[in-house]
């Protein structure tokens, strides 16, 4: 059951700036609409889990659940959907472990880790094997971090660079596991 993170974060590391806003992510120009291969992601994943901060902002987008697969909310805090929401996320709470069984009972094999808090803890359980980072030109300086503390190094393989809209830079990389 692969955890795969796909998410965007400034040359310095962060994923939202220190109001916790977003915009930084049009400050590259795109003509063509080009999704960063984000379409093509979502077809390799069942599930979307978001811890409840990352839900929120969606929610505050304002155009209903975004994305075409279903959502598994971690929060404890909430236990009710949104309106619009309801046919699209349900609600758990436990260990990235616990979290990764209850996804797989629902029949979700294959998961979209996203968020800031959920990708380090998942991270810091060893439950993330590939990692898509699309990295945008400019330094935010301060924000929300991608990667935090570690209990002890994690090894990933470079497996793949591409170049976007002529200014971003798309990093995957693949769990590197001995045994």
């Amino acid at each position: 059951m692969p955890n795969i993170v796909f998410i965007a974060t400034s040359l310095d590391g962060f994923i939202a700036d220190k109001n916790g806003g977003l915009d930084w992510l049009e400050s590259v120009h795109n003509p063509d609409g080009d999704d960063g291969g984000f379409a093509a992601f979502m077809e390799r994943v069942d599930a979307v889990v978001m811890g409840r901060v990352t839900f929120e902002s969606v929610v505050g987008f304002g155009v209903g659940w975004p994305y075409p697969k279903p959502g598994l909310i971690l929060s404890s805090a909430l236990t009710t959907a949104p309106v619009g929401f309801e046919d699209h996320v349900r609600f758990a709470s436990g260990t990235p472990a616990e979290i990764t069984r209850i996804a797989r009972q629902l029949g979700y094999e294959t998961l979209y880790i996203d968020g800031g808090a959920t990708i380090q803890n998942f991270l810091r359980d060893d439950l993330i094997d590939e990692v898509i980072i699309t990295e945008f030109p400019l330094l935010l300086g301060d924000g929300t971090r991608l990667f935090g503390p570690l209990d002890h190094p994690m090894m990933f393989d470079l497996v793949g660079t591409a170049t976007m809209r002529g200014q971003l830079l798309q990093k995957r990389y693949r769990r590197k596991r001995s045994g």
